[in-house]
């Protein structure tokens, strides 16, 4: 059995994106067991703590629940923020790879991240267009400048 503790902050900028993390999981896991507790510190959240088992995902269902933001989605000065970092981010590693800055991220990616903020490197598996090689090549580097910003 595997424990994952979740936050699933109430402010109307993070609860979709928190909704979505325990949506994605539930569809994924098999939960045997599960507590909650209602924190109320510098900001409100439910804390939620799973106990579960791994279920098997065909190619096909893991394709499908990619997270995807749309373009048109405003985003908050965090995000924003966040937003800007990554893009700084992707043109430097693009110039020293001599490579077209859609090739190590979208546009549509980059957003994606803003607005789901991965705290794991395995979590941007989550995100649509990221994929093995984006992950074993840039999510190191993503999430420790998610985590600076």
């Amino acid at each position: 059995m595997k424990v994952k503790i979740l936050k699933i902050r109430l402010s109307e900028e993070f609860i979709h994106a928190d909704q979505s993390v325990l949506d994605r999981f539930l569809q994924q896991n098999n939960v045997l067991k599960y507590e909650s507790a209602f924190v109320r510190d510098d900001e409100a959240y439910w804390s939620v703590i799973l106990y579960y088992e791994e279920t098997k995902m065909s190619v096909n269902e893991a394709k499908t629940e990619k997270y995807a933001a749309t373009k048109n989605e405003e985003l908050n000065p965090d995000e924003i923020k966040i937003l800007e970092s990554l893009k700084l981010w992707r043109s430097e590693k693009a110039k020293n790879q001599n490579l077209p800055v859609y090739f190590i991220a979208t546009n549509n990616e980059l957003l994606s991240i803003a607005k789901f903020k991965p705290a794991k490197k395995e979590e941007l598996c989550s995100i649509k267009g990221f994929g093995k090689h984006k992950i074993e090549n840039y999510g190191a580097e993503i999430i420790d400048l998610l985590e600076e910003v």
